[in-house]
C-alpha cells in the first residue's frame, strides 16, 4: 500500500498542478501578509508575527483539505469549492492554528525551564514533554484529512486522529517524513511545488487509502487486522489511476 500511496499523491498532484500552485500562491500570499511584511516594516510584535503566520497557515491548511479531496477522489478542482471551503472551514481552522500555536508556545517555554534544571525530575520532565508534542503532532497531521474526509464533532475527530496515529503508527511515521521531504524539496521551487498543498493532498491521499482497511474490516468482523489484502481493496484505486509512469507524464505522446 505504500509504493501505492506514494504514487497516487504523485500524479494525483502532476493532474491538479495548477491547483497545488494557486493554492500555494494563497499560502505564500498569507505568510508574506502575517510575518514577512511587518518584520519588513519592522512593526512591533517581534516574534509574534512568525506565530500568527503558523496559525494563519495551520487554518489555511483545513481549506486545502476540503478542495484537494476532489483531487484524492478524481474530480477536478474548483473556485467555487475554494469559496465554501472558506466558508466551512475558515473559523474552525483558525481554532486548529491556535491550538497548534499554543501547543508550540508552551512546548517552546516548557522544554528549556525544565533542562535548566539541571535535575533527573527536570530531564525526566522535558522528556516527558518532547515525547507527548511528538504524538500530538503525529495525529493531528491527519486531522485536516479527518475534516475533510469523515463526518463528526470537532472532538471525535481529534479522537480519530489519535486512533488512526495508534493503529497506523509506521504509515503515520512515513506521512510525517513524505510531508517533511516535501516541503524541502518545495525550497527549489519557491514553494510553489509541492509546498503546503502538496502535503495536505498527500494527507488526503493517505487517509483514504487507509480507511479501505476499516471498511473491509467492517465487512469482515474477526479478520486477522494484520493480514489486510491491499493488492484486493487497491484494485478499483488502480483502475482508476489508470496505468501510469514518469515517461508519461513527461513525454505523454510516447505512451
Amino acid at each position: 500500500m505504500t509504493g501505492f500511496f506514494i504514487k497516487k499523491a504523485f500524479f494525483d498532484g502532476w493532474d491538479h498542478l495548477w491547483g497545488l500552485v494557486a493554492l500555494n500562491l494563497g499560502a505564500l500570499a498569507l505568510l508574506a501578509g502575517f510575518v514577512l511584511a511587518p518584520l519588513a516594516l519592522e512593526l512591533p510584535g517581534g516574534a509574534v508575527w512568525p506565530g500568527l503566520g503558523f496559525l494563519v497557515l495551520s487554518a489555511y491548511s483545513l481549506v486545502c483539505a476540503e478542495v484537494l479531496k476532489d483531487a484524492a477522489e478524481y474530480r477536478n478542482l474548483s473556485l467555487p469549492a475554494f469559496r465554501e471551503a472558506l466558508k466551512r472551514r475558515g473559523v474552525l481552522g483558525l481554532a486548529f492554528g491556535a491550538a497548534l500555536s499554543a501547543a508550540l508556545v508552551l512546548f517552546w517555554i516548557s522544554v528549556p525551564f525544565y533542562l535548566s534544571r539541571g535535575s533527573f525530575l527536570g530531564w525526566f520532565a522535558a522528556g516527558t514533554l518532547f515525547w507527548c508534542f511528538l504524538i500530538a503532532l503525529l495525529a493531528l497531521q491527519w486531522f485536516p484529512a479527518v475534516r475533510a474526509l469523515l463526518p463528526g464533532t470537532v472532538k471525535a475527530s481529534v479522537r480519530k486522529c489519535f486512533l488512526l496515529l495508534a493503529d497506523n503508527l509506521g504509515f503515520s511515521i512515513l506521512l510525517a517524513l513524505y510531508s517533511a521531504a516535501g516541503l524541502v524539496v518545495s525550497v527549489f521551487s519557491a514553494f510553489l511545488v509541492p509546498g503546503l498543498s502538496g502535503t495536505v493532498l498527500g494527507s488526503v491521499v493517505a487517509l483514504r487509502l487507509v480507511l479501505k482497511k476499516y471498511d473491509w474490516l467492517e465487512a469482515h468482523p474477526g479478520a486477522d487486522r494484520r493480514k489486510v489484502p491491499w493488492e484486493e481493496l487497491l484494485e478499483e484505486e488502480r483502475e482508476l489511476l489508470g496505468k501510469r509512469t514518469l515517461k508519461g507524464m513527461i513525454f505523454p505522446w510516447k505512451e
